[in-house]
């Protein structure tokens, strides 16, 4: 099919060399044949052969809020939100509820081509274990995740510490061995739902772990108005005196940030993750991305839960910037940026293998996208072509480490009707409880 390999290099008629997980070559169709003449031959039929999609931030756990009605009543700010929606459904959500999510979620991203997910989860009435299950789903279906339990004192002591725990425990679980489909992170909520003792706590059950935080910074403007009169500081800088930032940490968000946490975000080697339809649907305004793509920063892209397609955030990550600051000349080049160059960094980072690439050594997460393209596809209009031709629905069939774990638009790894009728059962109990 048609290669586009994220490097620079297009091939009009190309070519994916792959012997067990790892990407060994790639080039033209006719000379992969001839050089590897014995192995097996996938005819993509001249559709677009690509990296997989990665999403550097996402929430499983909201999956079965889709078509249920609770912000009664209607929210007033952000925070509204969180409590009318996010806060009443967590609670209520059972480990059953959590299985089936990462289900339906994983299973949809599949479906649009994503490889990997960073997951933040939360479920504080069944903290224990929920990352394993989210885990176990992931191993089940062929998915690479990241994962980590959102931390936070709103539900008591005792959750916050039960928190603590099951972060620590899923982090020496996945981080423990050579294997590169699972990792674990610390999660953190918010800077407002975080106390100066909880951070402490946070930070000293942290020494020694080999990774970072996945933490909220700065969504809305009350987490800023919080951190200052709270503390006298803002969130970065709060952050940043508990140690909390590093190359291994992912700040998400960070929509509410000046100059001076940019500059200190990039001074630690922190990863930014844009999250721009959640932003947008929460009214909570537009991270400065432009300027932190100016500045030097590493900025990725997310959905936040708000879909498991990447390809629509990537959309509106294109445009979103343009409409803020007036300027049409502004966030296609930088959403390319974020999700193929950034995304496959982060990935590559956490999960210590060359990840979101088509190139020799490379793990082979790979998508084939039933795209044909109406003007010519070059090594220097991918981007166009992907951004304005492609969509999550396009994607035929998607490879993560070597295995087709879908193949001509059939999951191959699990039963998907049964899954999402057992979901539909499950997410109906759910609501009920809600």
């Amino acid at each position: 099919g048609r290669l586009i390999t994220h490097t620079g290099e297009f091939f009009e008629d190309g070519a994916v060399v792959v012997d067990g997980t790892k990407i060994v070559d790639f080039g033209n169709t006719s000379d992969m044949k001839s050089k590897y003449s014995s192995g097996e031959f996938v005819d993509c039929g001249r559709k677009v052969i690509m990296p997989g999609f990665i999403n550097c931030h996402q929430h499983i756990y909201s999956q079965f809020a889709r078509g249920l009605n609770m912000n009664n009543p209607p929210a007033k700010d952000f925070l509204d939100i969180l409590k009318n929606v996010w806060w009443r459904l967590d609670k209520k959500l059972t480990l059953e509820d959590t299985k089936y999510s990462a289900y339906c979620t994983f299973i949809e991203g599949i479906r649009a081509g994503v490889t990997t997910v960073f997951d933040h989860h939360a479920s504080p009435f069944h903290i224990e274990g929920s990352l394993a299950e989210i885990g176990k789903v992931a191993t089940e279906l062929g998915v690479r995740a990241s994962l980590c339990y959102e931390v936070s004192d709103r539900d008591g002591e005792d959750i916050f510490k039960a928190g603590v725990k099951e972060n620590m425990d899923w982090i020496k679980y996945a981080n423990s061995d050579s294997q590169n489909m699972l990792r674990g992170m610390f999660g953190l909520h918010a800077s407002f739902t975080l106390s100066e003792k909880s951070l402490n706590e946070c930070a000293k059950a942290m020494q020694g772990a080999n990774t970072g935080y996945h933490v909220h910074v700065a969504e809305g403007i009350g987490d800023v108005h919080d951190s200052l009169k709270q503390y006298g500081k803002r969130i970065v800088h709060r952050l940043f005196d508990h140690g909390m930032l590093s190359p291994d940490t992912l700040t998400v968000h960070c929509i509410h940030v000046n100059e001076a946490e940019m500059d200190l975000i990039k001074e630690t080697g922190a990863k930014v993750v844009h999250n721009p339809q959640s932003n947008m649907g929460n009214a909570v305004g537009c991270s400065p991305i432009i300027r932190m793509v100016e500045k030097g920063l590493q900025v990725g892209i997310g959905t936040d839960g708000y879909t498991a397609d990447m390809t629509e955030s990537m959309k509106v990550e294109s445009i979103i910037h343009k409409h803020n600051l007036c300027n049409s000349n502004v966030g296609f080049m930088e959403t390319g940026t974020l999700a193929f160059e950034s995304n496959p960094a982060y990935a590559s980072h956490f999960f210590g293998a060359p990840i979101g690439k088509i190139e020799k050594g490379a793990e082979a997460d790979i998508i084939v996208v039933d795209y044909e393209p109406p003007t010519p596809m070059l090594n220097t209009n991918c981007l166009g072509h992907i951004l304005f031709g492609m969509s999550g629905r396009a994607v035929d069939s998607t490879m993560v480490a070597g295995k087709f774990i879908m193949k001509d638009r059939k999951i191959l790894t699990c039963d998907e009707k049964e899954v999402f009728a057992k979901a539909r059962e499950v997410a109906t109990d759910l609501w009920k409880r809600v």
